[in-house]
């Protein structure tokens, strides 16, 4: 497929405004049934799938069968949350002529969708966070229209999942024009320009997603861009837990950081322990590592990136290597060492992601020290303790929790389960927001809330009926009501 224009994304985004507009009067249970559908196609269609993202990322058979199962998992469960409209948080306060503050207005309240969403597809993850991942299985859910901008690094199987989403919702009786696709830089720009695009999903690198933030921005009328940018998830290890299961870490946080080649954005790329035998942890480190299965990374844009940040990081002075990698079409693991002294003269060795399998180490004298080495992080996905349950941590949980979206006690933060209480979002340049962009709670990013104050019972919407038609959940005057 030739690269789209600007006036071919045109189109395509007035027919999804069209599809947009045609499709508010669907119900829950309606637009729940077209996500069901992909979900379906999704699984009918798996072999022909994985077959395409094989051969063009170099994933394993079984890490993609299992992303592709998480994708129609997702829809389903954002199929369930709709249905109940948990989405909606449809609030009605009936007129009180007894307020404690004075007479109160018949006044209720409900989220509704923002319209056209562009979604930029990441090059990690060619179904979870693709064509019908995370960012667009929830702006359907929402209510939105989605134009889906693929990514380069598996264009086939973008453009064959892209065919099937939309000839499942077609099936299912979506308005046509409900989801459509692009390819290419000029039609990236037009993603973010277009007036009737009212808010942008995006998942890469901390440039392309800073440039495109910026230009959301500048637009004569800005618009939301919920972009996932970039993380180091830093590990921190108390003293006791390093003296009690010390090597246990080390063979864990190997296991972890090495997990798809490192190409997660969960990956543990910082591991803070307390001072001692580098040649131990090398030791340590090398063994966990010894015979590590690797494959090719995604791209070979993504290769040259990783080998150029990790030179980057191994060049700073006071860093050195203690685990030795290999430059190679498999690149073999790298673990680099330095001091708390080492960054707090330089923070900015905490700051450069290595994406790719390699991660650094830093050794602190007290953990005195840790409140100080947290506040030079910037905002991160995750942030992991390794402590114990005697453990006197002081504020470094709370300092813990400015810095990151979700917070570990003895885990490891590769591995994102989609689900009701997940976070996956965190402080810049984590992402541009404070949502999250896994499980449930992202479907309020592509929704803003309305107000409809003293209106006719015909008039108002479904969901604000007191009889509720479409039996959601709401809650009236302060309670729960049931359903029905």
């Amino acid at each position: 497929m030739t690269a789209s224009t600007a006036a071919d994304t045109a189109a395509l985004i007035e027919a999804a405004h069209s599809a947009f507009l045609k499709g508010q009067a669907a119900s829950p249970a309606e637009r729940a049934e077209w996500l069901t559908a992909i979900a379906t196609t999704l699984d009918a269609n798996a072999e022909e799938l994985i077959g395409l993202a094989a051969e063009e990322t170099h994933l394993a058979t079984a890490r993609l069968t299992g992303e592709l199962t998480r994708t129609a998992f997702q829809l389903r469960l954002l199929a369930e949350e709709i249905t109940a409209g948990f989405h909606l948080d449809a609030t009605i306060d009936h007129s009180d002529a007894s307020w404690g503050m004075g007479p109160r207005p018949d006044i209720r309240r409900m989220n509704v969708p923002l319209g056209v969403v562009g979604v930029f597809g990441a090059s990690n993850f060619p179904f979870a966070f693709s064509v019908i991942g995370g960012d667009s299985s929830s702006a359907l859910a929402a209510g939105a229209a989605v134009v889906h901008k693929i990514h380069s690094a598996h264009l086939k199987l973008g453009l064959r999942t892209s065919e099937l989403v939309s000839g499942a919702l077609a099936a299912a009786g979506a308005p046509q024009g409900l989801f459509g696709s692009v390819v290419g830089r000029a039609a990236a720009e037009m993603l973010v320009d277009h007036p009737l695009v009212k808010a942008v999903g995006f998942t890469g690198s901390t440039a392309g997603g800073r440039a495109l933030f910026d230009r959301a921005c500048a637009r004569p009328v800005p618009i939301p861009f919920f972009g996932e940018l970039g993380s180091i998830n830093p590990v921190v290890v108390t003293q006791k837990a390093w003296a009690r299961r010390g090597d246990q870490i080390l063979r864990e946080f190997a296991m972890s950081f090495t997990m798809g080649m490192g190409q997660f954005c969960t990956k543990p790329g910082l591991l803070f322990v307390p001072a001692g035998d580098w040649d131990q942890i090398s030791s340590a480190l090398s063994g966990a590592l010894l015979g590590s299965a690797g494959t090719e990374m995604l791209s070979d844009g993504l290769h040259e990136a990783f080998e150029e940040s990790l030179r980057a990081v191994a060049a700073e002075d006071g860093v050195s290597v203690i685990v030795q990698g290999r430059n190679a079409p498999v690149p073999l693991p790298s673990v680099l060492g330095t001091t708390s002294a080492v960054v707090r003269n330089n923070p900015s060795i905490l700051h450069r992601e290595m994406f790719g399998p390699a991660s650094l180490v830093v050794q602190y004298e007290t953990e005195d020290e840790l409140p100080a080495l947290v506040e030079l992080l910037e905002g991160q996905l995750t942030a992991t303790l390794q402590a114990e349950d005697d453990d006197d941590l002081g504020d470094l949980v709370g300092l813990l929790r400015e810095k990151a979206g979700r917070l570990l006690w003895n885990g490891w933060p590769t591995g994102v389960t989609v689900s009701y209480a997940q976070q996956h979002g965190g402080p810049y340049p984590a992402t541009t927001s404070a949502s999250s962009s896994v499980g449930t709670s992202a479907i309020a990013r592509f929704m803003r809330p309305v107000a409809f104050q003293s209106f006719p019972a015909q008039r108002l919407p479904m969901a604000l009926r007191d009889d509720n038609p479409w039996r959601v959940v709401q809650r009236v005057n302060g309670s729960v009501a049931s359903q029905g």
